[in-house]
């Protein structure tokens, strides 16, 4: 019989590359992919391990796939990713329900792995992450089949004392630009129109392969490919923003004009214990460089509230830095202390009632400067992707250039009929907190 394997993502979009490969492995391998769980006789749930509340879920999901052993078909239960390997010893240890565990480094032996665990050996690969995808690998993309992430490098060299995903992913390591742009060519001859490129560190591109800051020229390289539209940036590490790159951004229409930048803070006190690159004049003398340049750009950050050290005045800095930068789009995260970080053995820690006040502080701060900053769209004229159709009320739903997928808001479109998965032009008549309603325009 045929064994039938279920991929269970759990985290980041890095995270999701790398289960959309071990499906093409799988695939390869002989085995039936299936969508619902109960299906499965094999399930391989691919954790988060960044913060609390993530290796939380990741705990809770592995033990609610583990009860399919008793209500379904479930014969094997593999975990891999972030949280195996941190902890690959004390999930086996703890969690016996486990036939077997992979780490960051070694999915590509995924089915060694599930072989060997439906023969009941309990296998662990785990060693030191090094590995990097390539475009010959098989892949099976699960996003809508218009839009796909591409992870250009992986790994981090910033060593942030908050942060522990060295410790998961390793030293930094660019994949090679003919590799990107190949793979980016055969997403496109797939129907792809959008392309995301991810990594901890994009910016960092291409300095341990070419010993230079290559960012540009992958972007200018991923926008000659035939069939690609848009092409999105992620995680902008602010330290190697150069001039390059923002004109590389602005003269290139193809290249969304969203810059996804986290900041973390703006007080010079905390941002050095965090081990970010620069102070609070250098992110708002970035800001303005690439609002100069580009001034139609969307700018999206992500901070963190409650670090070790973080007074009631910094938060009220912080609040104020919020206020005066009118950031497009905001994430903002409770510190979650990471055994094994710097930042852990700070003094002075935020209780948690209060970071969490903070969190919910600043995103009301936050939806105001939304709702200002969507009001300038009002009465021009938007290239919109259209992702689906409300039958009920009759409109399209889409995302403009300046929305991410699945974080960020989205496009009403009326009286219009068009095709999911196409990029037309949009009349924007309202603008919301965080959507947009407009008219398609033939």
């Amino acid at each position: 019989m045929t064994e039938r394997v279920k991929v269970v993502t759990l985290g980041c979009e890095k995270n999701l590359v790398d289960s959309e490969i071990m499906s093409g492995l799988i695939h390869g391998r002989g085995f039936k992919l299936v969508e619902e769980p109960e299906e499965a006789t094999v399930i391989i749930v691919n954790t988060c391990g960044f913060i609390d509340a993530a290796k939380e879920e990741s705990v809770n999901t592995i033990l609610n796939m583990a009860d399919l052993k008793e209500t379904a078909r479930l014969k094997a239960l593999i975990v891999s990713g972030c949280l195996t390997q941190r902890y690959k010893q004390q999930l086996m240890e703890e969690m016996p329900e486990i036939d077997g565990i992979v780490g960051t480094g070694d999915f590509h032996h995924i089915n060694e792995i599930v072989d060997e665990a439906l023969r009941g050996k309990k296998p662990i690969m785990v060693g030191n992450p090094v590995f990097n995808y390539e475009e010959s690998m098989p892949r099976v993309v699960t996003t809508p089949r218009y839009t796909a992430y591409v992870k250009i490098a992986e790994g981090c060299d910033n060593a942030c004392t908050f942060c522990s995903i060295p410790i998961m992913r390793g030293k930094f390591r660019s994949r090679s630009m003919e590799s990107i742009v190949e793979e980016a060519r055969q997403l496109a001859s797939q129907g792809v129109k959008e392309i995301s490129l991810i990594a901890q560190d994009s910016t960092n591109y291409g300095t341990d392969l070419y010993d230079t800051f290559m960012l540009p020229q992958l972007l200018q390289r991923v926008s000659e490919v035939e069939g690609i539209e848009w092409v999105r940036l992620h995680y902008a590490y602010p330290g190697f923003f150069t001039d390059e790159l923002i004109e590389t951004i602005a003269s290139n229409s193809k290249i969304c004009k969203y810059i996804d930048i986290p900041l973390q803070h703006s007080v010079d006190r905390i941002l050095k214990r965090m081990r970010r690159p620069g102070r609070e004049k250098d992110a708002r003398e970035l800001i303005a460089k690439i609002r100069s340049a580009i001034p139609d750009v969307a700018i999206r950050t992500s901070l963190i509230v409650g670090f070790p050290g973080e007074t009631e005045e910094d938060f009220n800095a912080l609040c104020e830095f919020v206020k005066e930068m009118k950031f497009d789009r905001l994430g903002v995260f409770a510190y979650s202390s990471e055994e094994d970080t710097p930042a852990v053995r700070l003094p002075d820690h935020v209780p948690d009632d209060v970071k969490e006040w903070r969190v919910n502080t600043l995103m009301e701060l936050q939806r105001v400067v939304s709702r200002d900053n969507s009001s300038r769209f009002v009465g021009k004229e938007l290239d919109v992707l259209v992702e689906r159709y409300d039958g009920r009320s009759d409109v399209y739903i889409g995302r403009s250039m300046y929305d991410a997928p699945e974080i960020d808001g989205e496009v009403y479109i009326s009286n219009c009929r068009t095709e999911i998965g196409s990029i037309g032009k949009v009349r924007v008549t309202h603008a919301y907190e965080f959507d947009l309603s407009g008219e398609g325009i033939a």
